[in-house]
């Protein structure tokens, strides 16, 4: 599980307009992408927030964990990085405990070693963030639902034998 950050903006940058002269550089925010990845079966699950606070990671990681349930994946651990909200969170710690998960943490400053939630947010920049022209960070939040469907039931993942994430799931519902 891990937080990527997105700037929002309201309208298209030079990258699509060509031209430097008409941007506005007040910032507008960031968008927090939470994502969570299945270690066996890549199937990924993200949400967009305005915030990585511990209450925000509780509720993200509760509808995650009702997510996987409904494809009969039984979560055992949960691995994070040392970011305050995973790591010295008295909630997120309490839910791991209630529903009997472990949680491990990464070392410091040693990203691959969550490497398959890096991997995801790298592909998620690179398709769905930057890879297409959206004429606000509105716009790019409505197309998260449509490539996250797109990435866990038809992409191809060479890890995968070039299937998608779906296919390693057993008790696929619907």
């Amino acid at each position: 599980m891990d937080v990527s950050e997105y700037v929002r903006f309201k309208r298209p940058g030079h990258r699509v307009t060509g031209d430097r002269r008409s941007q506005d550089h007040s910032p507008d925010g960031v968008d927090y992408v939470h994502a969570i990845v299945d270690d066996h079966t890549r199937l990924a699950y993200a949400e967009i927030h305005s915030d990585q606070r511990a209450t925000t990671v509780v509720g993200f990681l509760e509808r995650a964990l009702a997510y996987y349930s409904a494809y009969g994946i039984s979560v055992q651990r949960v691995m994070t990085d040392n970011a305050w909200a995973y790591a010295r969170s008295r909630r997120v710690r309490k839910l791991l405990t209630r529903q009997g998960i472990r949680h491990l943490k990464t070392k410091p400053y040693r990203p691959r070693t969550n490497g398959k939630v890096e991997r995801f947010h790298q592909t998620m920049a690179r398709e769905w963030a930057y890879g297409l022209s959206y004429q606000s960070h509105h716009d790019r939040t409505a197309a998260l639902p449509h490539w996250l469907d797109h990435y866990n039931r038809g992409r191809p993942h060479s890890s995968l034998g070039d299937r998608p994430p779906i296919s390693r799931v057993h008790n696929v519902c619907g």
